[in-house]
């Protein structure tokens, strides 16, 4: 008899610990995260495209296995770009317990309404798509970041507009909340540090393409660059009605802009048009986790495109995969945890992750590019030497 009670308590033990784990998105064949990004409306495809990279690094992962035998889970949930709905998911995902973690959330207005929460729960928050300083916060022991900040882009803007390029007017379109008003601070220092300043700025309201009056207002300012921070649609529309009017100042936009899909929409008005890049040239397959990234997302869809948000997709997801790997088979969420904070420097394919205590950012690499005919792109030297892909 105090076999069997010993055996049934044995039992009710590990039922509770199966019932724990599962509840957050742990079983013994699966671990499934979530993520909640724009899957619709002016962003859609930023959010669609992290998903897609993430996916491919997953499925490349499961087709060799899974880690520790499990195969790797994504589930997205549509947040518009919206804070408020981008809370919703977050707060639903947390109470319903069957994620280990959020992974790819997309832009800073949803992600510094959503990080709070997630850092309340203990929700491990993987690989937003935001170069945000506030995410750099060394208390953060729940957020990996892989891309650089916006500080490091717009400083990169201005080094290759007034020191290489000798401008010395520049203006600057923003997305007029906290994403564009981080934009704001990164271009104002920048000059600042060089005894310039602004000689026009124009704002627009997050999710409209409402950007005429915008125009109009630096317009009248004569600038030498416009400077941008904001989504794809709205500059996009931007740049067309610029060309439009004649006003043909050099164009230069921050990576979250979305590199492929804004050189779709502009089409042939897109020439010249300068992005900043956090994440490798997604052609140059010479580097081999440029290769993998490639062959990955190939064997999602044999019709997919390189890109760079797909790219920073594969990356985020391939160091999320590096710490389930590194959190063992015994999985929980506190064991993700520590196996993120624990990331320290690792190389994947010849790309170098370098994490710290106090440093919660991988990479730290900006880069220039181009948009040339064909919606192509190629990479600007400080020299303007031009590589194509």
């Amino acid at each position: 008899m105090k076999l069997c009670s010993h055996l049934a308590r044995v039992s009710v033990a590990f039922g509770l610990m199966a019932s724990i784990a599962t509840a957050q998105g742990v079983d013994s064949s699966s671990v499934k995260f979530a993520q909640v990004a724009a899957l619709d409306g002016p962003a859609a495809a930023l959010g669609t495209g992290m998903r897609e990279g993430i996916l491919a690094a997953f499925e490349e992962a499961n087709r060799a296995g899974g880690v520790h035998g499990r195969q790797v889970m994504l589930e997205s949930f549509d947040d518009g770009y919206e804070p408020d709905r981008s809370v919703a998911h977050v707060r639903s995902i947390i109470d319903g317990g069957n994620h280990i973690g959020l992974i790819g959330p997309v832009g800073t207005p949803t992600s510094r309404a959503t990080q709070p929460i997630a850092t309340e729960a203990d929700m491990p928050f993987v690989g937003p798509f935001t170069g945000a300083g506030f995410l750099r916060d060394p208390e953060l022991k729940n957020v990996v970041n892989v891309r650089a900040t916006y500080a490091a882009e717009t400083e990169a803007w201005i080094k290759h507009l007034v020191d290489e390029l000798g401008m010395n007017s520049i203006a600057i379109l923003y997305q007029d909340d906290g994403f564009g008003r981080v934009g704001l601070d990164g271009v104002t220092a920048a000059l600042d540090r060089r005894g310039m300043s602004l000689v026009a700025e124009g704002t627009y309201t997050r999710n409209t393409v409402a950007v005429k009056s915008a125009l109009l207002d630096i317009r009248k300012a004569k600038p030498d660059a416009v400077v941008m921070v904001g989504a794809y649609k709205p500059i996009a529309e931007f740049i067309r009605l610029s060309r439009k009017l004649k006003f043909e100042p050099t164009f230069v936009n921050i990576s979250f802009v979305g590199s492929k899909a804004l050189a779709s929409d502009l089409g042939a008005d897109g020439e010249g048009v300068i992005i900043s890049q956090v994440v490798p040239f997604p052609w140059d397959a010479t580097l081999p986790i440029v290769a993998d990234y490639q062959d990955a997302i190939m064997a999602v869809d044999p019709d997919a495109e390189p890109s760079f948000v797909t790219m920073e997709g594969y990356l985020v997801g391939r160091v999320a995969l590096r710490a389930l790997e590194a959190a063992g088979p015994d999985l929980d969420r506190a064991a993700l945890s520590t196996a993120l904070v624990e990331l320290g420097r690792f190389d994947l394919g010849g790309l170098t992750f370098d994490y710290s205590a106090g440093d919660n950012q991988g990479l730290d690499t900006v880069f220039m590019t181009r948009i040339v005919s064909g919606e192509r792109f190629e990479t600007v030297t400080g020299a303007e030497q031009q590589a194509s892909r």
